[in-house]
């Protein structure tokens, strides 16, 4: 597939078009609860997120999974890891159990889970106490996802997040043909790069993960962080959740990691050998994202989010930022 409208004259409508705001209105009502009417879409572009008022009581958030990405297993199991989180009074946001007696219910082609709705901005990362902070939080995540494993998730590591990806793009043709043999070997050179970084760190541990912990997925408020969007959850290595926090040159990042590590080990053990792992998983997110959005194409918010997403330029952009990690990956870890 390349991405661009003109290939696709007469697409079929994609499930969520069928998403209208009587469908979800409806689809809450067959849950057993009463919606006001009020409907808000947020910022979604995997799922599809609304905040529903309700006749009684708060307003809620009602999460439409995307059809064909999880198994009914593997999203209850997202939704056990945040129950046992809650548990321990860990800031994370469970979903509701419903009247149907589940925290997972189908309406028409969509499954669906409903949460609580909590407020809250972005962490300032700027404060060395604000970072320890964060690092205790994901300390006391990581300590109840080292207690079991999941069984219906899938792990991050190079194949699902390197050479998987790879593969779709290059059957899928989604590369521009004058730009494909300098991406290809440029991607080669980069993931052979992430195989030394994990041969340099050796055998690590994996446990259960938030996997996506940016800080969009982090509302702050003066309670300090509520942790949200558990949806790509998955097994893999505790540095996973720590580097999406660092940002800016060198030695800025080392400084940020080292008052993440040392809220961090409050409550959580940190193996230092992962160090080595930090640019090489920035590596596999950027080959990943890429095939993400391609993927994601024949759904109509992805070409209106996204619309540099498929040209020459995005892709010769693509190249210069893996060479950026080709050189990264050769340099010393971060030192904490």
């Amino acid at each position: 597939m390349n991405p661009t409208p003109e290939l696709h004259p007469h697409p079929q409508p994609h499930p969520y078009s069928t998403l209208t705001p009587d469908h979800v209105l409806d689809a809450l009502e067959s849950v057993g609860l009463q919606p006001d009417g009020r409907l808000l879409a947020l910022n979604s572009y995997e799922n599809r997120v609304y905040q529903v008022g309700m006749e009684e009581g708060p307003p809620l958030i009602v999460k439409f999974y995307r059809p064909e990405r999880w198994s009914d297993a593997a999203i209850l199991e997202e939704h056990g890891f945040l129950a046992e989180l809650g548990e321990m009074e860990i800031p994370v946001v469970p979903p509701l159990l419903l009247p149907c007696g589940s925290t997972l219910a189908t309406h028409g082609a969509f499954r669906l889970a409903v949460f609580p709705r909590h407020g809250g901005r972005a962490p300032e990362l700027g404060d060395p106490q604000t970072r320890e902070w964060m690092g205790r939080f994901l300390g006391r995540i990581h300590a109840i996802g080292r207690l079991s494993r999941f069984a219906d998730r899938p792990t991050l590591d190079l194949a699902s997040f390197g050479e998987e990806p790879r593969d779709w793009l290059v059957a899928h043709n989604s590369v521009p043909p004058e730009l494909f043999a300098a991406w290809k070997g440029t991607v080669e050179m980069a993931l052979e790069g992430v195989r030394h970084a994990y041969a340099r760190a050796g055998q690590i541990e994996t446990l259960r993960l938030h996997g996506d912990c940016h800080l969009g997925n982090v509302l702050w408020t003066h309670d300090g962080p509520h942790f949200v969007d558990f949806d790509d959850s998955r097994m893999g290595p505790a540095i996973q959740d720590l580097w999406m926090l660092l940002s800016g040159e060198r030695l800025e990042m080392q400084l940020q990691l080292q008052d993440v590590i040392a809220g961090y080990e409050d409550f959580c053990d940190f193996d230092r050998r992962e160090l080595h792992l930090v640019e090489a998983l920035r590596t596999l997110r950027l080959i990943h994202y890429s095939a993400w959005l391609a993927r994601r194409w024949e759904d109509p918010a992805f070409p209106a989010a996204f619309p540099w997403f498929g040209t020459a330029h995005y892709w010769q952009e693509r190249i210069l930022e893996l060479k950026e990690q080709i050189a990264a990956m050769d340099e010393p870890p971060l030192i904490v």
